[in-house]
């Protein structure tokens, strides 16, 4: 049997490309007045966004090392060679830790674990890569490598209606720079190094969308491209990006557009809107 492709919630891969490609997906936690819940199981962007509108408090955290045991335990008892286990940046969240240590539980020779230095579709590009590696043969140390090469490729930016969400969860890092003017300003941020830079500040949400899809297009260039649009509660501005790339992209293979779930959702805030893009593609 191939080796199985393990990821986490923040992958956020659109509608059907986990089932299509047997990716096993362990949720992480959410936290709702004091209620813990499942990303994508029992807590969507829907009831995170009602929870950030009142004002509610949300807190995420990792998967256990027993959860990712027990995933990892149940797909070689199915036959696996091995697994991969590809998860969002080492430097956001202490889910590939948690995942390192179950590896180490269950079988450190047949379960390898990349950091993928990123999220979203930052990390769901690299998860993808791996499964369609595995699909071909390769062994878990050739796997990774694949899942590990795509997503140093990958650049994911982003663009928030205020800042105060991520201040809020601790992830704003070198972005805090920007907070005296956080109230007149929206941030272009990317994710450099795993962690999360300011990349320019505009006046407002349009000239925000418009300086995301200049910098988008120039990331991907003239060549082969992939590229996936994000949002939280923003669906029609998502998918006017969306419709702005394809139109500027002539080397564009796919154009996925998908909803952020909780965990990130929580530090971005409502109307956060985002591009990852793949040059090259898959």
């Amino acid at each position: 049997m191939p080796v199985a492709v393990v990821t986490d919630s923040t992958a956020y891969l659109p509608e059907g490309l986990a089932q299509r490609y047997h990716v096993r997906v362990v949720p992480l936690h959410v936290t709702v007045d004091d209620r813990a819940r499942l990303e994508g199981v029992d807590l969507g962007p829907v009831e995170l966004a009602e929870a950030m509108a009142r004002r509610r408090p949300v807190s995420t955290s990792m998967a256990t090392p027993a959860e990712f045991a027990a995933t990892y335990r149940r797909v070689l008892a199915e036959g696996a060679d091995g697994v991969v286990s590809v998860h969002l940046s080492g430097a956001l969240s202490g889910t590939c830790e948690s995942a390192r240590a179950a590896a180490e539980q269950v079988s450190p020779d047949r379960v390898r674990v990349v950091d993928s230095r990123s999220t979203a579709m930052g990390l769901g590009f690299a998860v993808v890569a791996a499964a369609i590696a595995a699909g071909a043969g390769a062994d878990p140390r050739r796997a990774a490598g694949v899942a590990a090469d795509v997503a140093a490729r990958t650049r994911t930016l982003f663009c928030l209606e205020t800042l105060e969400w991520l201040r809020r969860g601790g992830r704003i890092g070198a972005a805090q720079a920007l907070l005296g003017t956080a109230l007149s300003i929206k941030p272009l941020l990317h994710v450099q190094d795993g962690r999360i830079v300011p990349l320019e500040k505009v006046r407002t949400s349009s000239r925000a969308e418009a300086r995301l899809v200049d910098r988008a297009a120039a990331a991907a260039g003239d060549g082969p491209v992939t590229v996936a649009v994000h949002h939280l509660g923003a669906p029609e501005r998502a998918e006017r990006i969306a419709s702005q790339l394809r139109g500027r992209l002539p080397g564009l293979r796919d154009c996925y557009v998908s909803e952020v779930g909780a965990v990130v959702g929580a530090h971005t805030g409502p109307g956060a809107l985002g591009v990852v893009v793949l040059p090259g593609g898959l």
